[in-house]
């Protein structure tokens, strides 16, 4: 059976990273230009609707015309995320699976990004009706239990709820090599990962956990570097430096400030990174995967 190295590919993103900075740096100023973009948004769209997004958010607009409000004001902002996300996907594809169609640091507007965003898209209607089984299923289970009394209806549908979760999860990895596959073979291949992926589910579970862990240790660094260093230059007031994260959104002029345009350059520096490091495990597996 053909396999692949669960830690090789967790640090694949790691060493593109390392070899290519050039590619990194301009990924960088790629999502610094996005965040960019994102923040004029977010302002522009007044304090009424930001109010509206924030109530969204916590879920305490119960309000279906205030739901729809909220989305229509989330639109542009969801199509541009789904668009970065192709783009970036198919940039970290291009360097492992097609490095000679380098394009701009290997970021381009093709079909390769339209077939992405088309797989990505059925993908969440495919969640959203497995989540709705789910749910269902495991309600139904807690409903027959309720004959036994209502400690053993909640024992039985949290623990079928857990269940159904992670038979989520198992679909989930075997079918996470979808993208790759389509991006690889120019088409559309939704289910092909769950052949591909048969009897690799621990190695490829193994591979994301320990990237999300590599990320995620460099992404706690930074905060905690950049919050010292704005503390720092606050005085030591670390109830103020807090605002860095939350910036005036009043008027470009109060959100762009010295302190939040440093921060933005870092984050886009780890944005670059957790790109690279996130897609590569999967576009590794297929490639070691589909030789066999």
């Amino acid at each position: 059976m053909t396999a692949f190295s669960a830690t090789d590919a967790a640090f694949e993103g790691f060493r593109v990273a390392r070899e290519k900075p050039r590619v990194l740096l301009a990924w960088a100023v790629f999502s610094f230009l996005v965040s960019i973009c994102s923040a004029i948004y977010l302002v522009s769209i007044g304090e009424d609707a930001r109010a509206l997004l924030e109530a969204g958010a916590s879920q305490q607009a119960a309000d279906p015309q205030a739901l729809l409000a909220m989305m229509g004001d989330m639109a542009p902002m969801l199509v541009m995320g789904l668009a970065v996300q192709c783009v970036m996907a198919a940039a970290v594809y291009r360097i492992l699976l097609r490095p000679e169609d380098k394009g701009l640091a290997y970021l381009k507007l093709s079909m390769d990004e339209v077939r992405l965003a088309l797989l990505t898209f059925i993908y969440v209607l495919l969640a959203a009706a497995m989540l709705f089984v789910v749910v269902l299923m495991a309600g139904l289970i807690a409903f027959a239990a309720s004959a036994a009394g209502q400690g053993a209806a909640v024992l039985v549908g949290v623990a079928s709820e857990m269940f159904f979760l992670g038979l989520l999860f198992f679909c989930a990895v075997r079918l996470s090599l979808a993208p790759a596959i389509t991006f690889a073979e120019r088409r559309l291949a939704i289910f092909d990962s769950w052949t591909l992926t048969r009897g690799q589910f621990w190695r490829l579970t193994g591979a994301y956990v320990l990237a999300i862990c590599g990320i995620a240790v460099i992404g706690l660094l930074v905060l905690v570097l950049v919050s010292l260093i704005a503390a720092i230059l606050m005085g030591g007031d670390f109830k103020a430096a807090g605002a860095l994260f939350q910036p005036d959104q009043s008027s470009l002029v109060s959100y762009f400030s010295p302190a939040v345009i440093i921060y933005l350059i870092v984050a886009a520096w780890v944005s670059a990174l957790n790109y690279a490091v996130m897609i590569a495990p999967a576009a590794m597996a297929y490639r070691e995967l589909s030789k066999g």
